[in-house]
């Protein structure tokens, strides 16, 4: 790749009409989903020529989060993947101009809507115990006050949540319950989680809540989301000229304030040992992608386990030198400063052998890919597996199954291993894993065998969950500034819940169509607890013993 600046801008006024004739210019800070989203925005809605786009990502892949990768003989490796549900609007309208990589006619929702028709999970295996014997979730285990608890926290106005965690609104009994277990693990969230995050997820998925236990309400991709959105995505973009600078940091922006507000007027770059100054036009947009929830990540082998993290990359510290001198820039503190309190682990596992899917097919009662998770509420590490519809990777070869799993917990001594899972081998996950399972020596032995497992450790995966204060991410376009906009997971969308592609796609259209003044905005956010029929169901399912 040409290492040229690639500043400048056509002179002159711009409008809606005339801006993709006369070549205005977006730079886009990251390549996750965010800013991949936010490309195709620009395109599709704001009428920007692809070859007048530009991201500048850190690393030398792309897709942020939703990355994948790995061999069949080294052991494929995904730090996590995201679920999906009916009413991720925005996602599915981006995603439905998007044509697949397997069959061009068919849009990458399309894809996803009819796998969810032909291949839906019906869980009867979410909870296992102690011994090994799966826990029966048709109740969601409540006491009275954990009901009452429930109701006030989905009734409460947000101010009165600032700061708060979540077991400051429930007391301890609640932590115990089939409820909690189903949801922490399903959605990741921890007792000292802000209880702002906690209360928008009950508001923004209670529509789910009378199949929460069989997960049916869940959509998934065909592939792992990296096979199934990322590429077909930064396809779609590369065909419309959008350029990707990959090992590109963006260290700082410039400013200039005038009677029109705050304007972005250079983007300061890091690149091959080169610092370049980008001149940016004031009709120019500029679009960061503040923090990073899988950032200093570290992989170990099956062998050895992770080493220790790295430290920050400068997704952080962007954000941290744009806050310092910017009020309504949000809080990085609040997020990257609590690795303890937004660490867990994951593991992928890759296997020569049908013996694990046959076996835990055989317990779960459900053919592989229909069984969704399966927690184990006695393990220490808190691990919850899942063995999705194969193949899951686009070059699986035929006779190798990959499958997946985390540790909500990974500082604790295991139950069989008595070691943190950060200090464990992927091998000795396995092991981990095997002893909650109960299957037979024969089997375990076959497993061990033929497995390769990868584990990561991830010190801020959680962190966009973190107890807050509602100024701590700052808004999409802050008040006063003219062409710069925040997206991703760490600026703020009222109602939307993070973690979820939802959300970084919502801050990406949010983004472009505020900052270009566009008609088409994007939809509302689905608010089923302002349905009493969804409330109705909800209630009855909280009610069953």
């Amino acid at each position: 790749m040409a290492q040229e600046n690639v500043g400048g801008a056509v002179p002159g006024p711009r409008t809606r009409a005339t801006r993709s004739v006369l070549m205005a210019k977006a730079y886009l800070v990251g390549s996750g989903v965010a800013a991949l989203a936010a490309a195709a925005f620009l395109i599709r809605d704001g009428g920007f020529d692809g070859a007048d786009i530009h991201l500048f990502e850190e690393q030398m892949g792309i897709g942020g989060s939703l990355d994948a990768g790995g061999t069949a003989e080294a052991g494929y490796t995904m730090r996590g993947g995201r679920m999906f549900e009916a009413e991720f609007r925005c996602t599915y309208d981006l995603l439905s101009g998007i044509p697949t990589l397997d069959d061009p006619s068919v849009s990458v929702t399309q894809e996803i809507l009819a796998g969810h028709e032909e291949f839906a999970w019906d869980d009867i295996a979410r909870l296992v115990d102690g011994d090994g014997k799966i826990a029966a979730t048709g109740s969601m285990g409540f006491s009275e006050r954990d009901r009452l608890d429930l109701v006030r926290c989905l009734a409460a106005p947000e101010g009165h949540l600032d700061s708060k965690r979540i077991t400051d609104c429930f007391g301890e009994h609640f932590f115990t319950t089939n409820f909690w277990f189903m949801w922490c693990t399903t959605f990741a969230f921890q007792p000292w989680h802000s209880a702002i995050e906690f209360r928008r997820y009950l508001r923004r998925f209670i529509h789910l809540f009378p199949e929460f236990g069989s997960m049916s309400g869940i959509h998934r991709t065909r592939y792992n989301q990296y096979d199934s959105i990322v590429r077909p995505l930064a396809a779609w973009l590369r065909k419309h000229g959008v350029t990707i600078h990959p090992g590109c940091t963006v260290t700082d922006l410039d400013f200039a304030a005038g009677k029109n507000g705050r304007t972005v007027e250079a983007v300061r770059v890091s690149r091959a040992g080169h610092e370049e100054r980008i001149a940016v036009a004031p009709e120019d947009l500029v679009l960061v992608t503040n923090g990073s929830m899988t950032d200093a990540s570290s992989r170990g082998t099956h062998t050895s386990p992770p080493p220790p993290p790295p430290r920050r990359s400068d997704a952080w510290l962007l954000w941290h030198r744009l806050a310092r001198g910017h009020e309504n820039f949000g809080n990085p503190d609040a997020f990257d400063k609590h690795v303890k309190e937004s660490r867990w682990e994951s593991f992928t596992v890759t296997a020569k052998d049908p013996a694990f899917l046959d076996a835990l097919a055989g317990f779960s009662g459900r053919e592989t890919g229909r069984g969704g998770l399966m927690t184990f509420t006695d393990s220490n590490w808190l691990l919850t597996i899942v063995a999705n519809r194969q193949p899951v990777y686009r070059d699986q070869p035929e006779g190798v199954s990959v499958w997946w799993g985390y540790g909500l917990f990974p500082g604790r001594a295991g139950n069989h291993t008595p070691k943190p899972m950060t200090m464990c081998s992927g091998r000795e996950i396995l092991e981990e894993v095997l002893h909650h399972l109960h299957f037979d020596d024969r089997t375990s032995a076959r497993v061990l065998e033929t497995s390769t497992v990868i584990p990561c450790v991830m010190p801020y995966i959680t962190s966009q969950f973190l107890n807050r204060r509602r100024d701590d991410r700052p808004d999409v376009v802050p008040e006063g500034s003219v062409n710069l906009a925040f997206i991703g997971q760490f600026a703020e969308v009222p109602d939307d819940v993070v973690f979820t592609v939802e959300y970084s796609v919502r801050t990406a259209w949010t983004a472009v169509s505020r900052l270009l003044h566009l008609d088409k905005q994007p939809p509302p956010v689905y608010k089923g607890h302002h349905d009493p029929h969804v409330l109705a169901a909800a209630l009855e399912t909280m009610h069953r013993r």
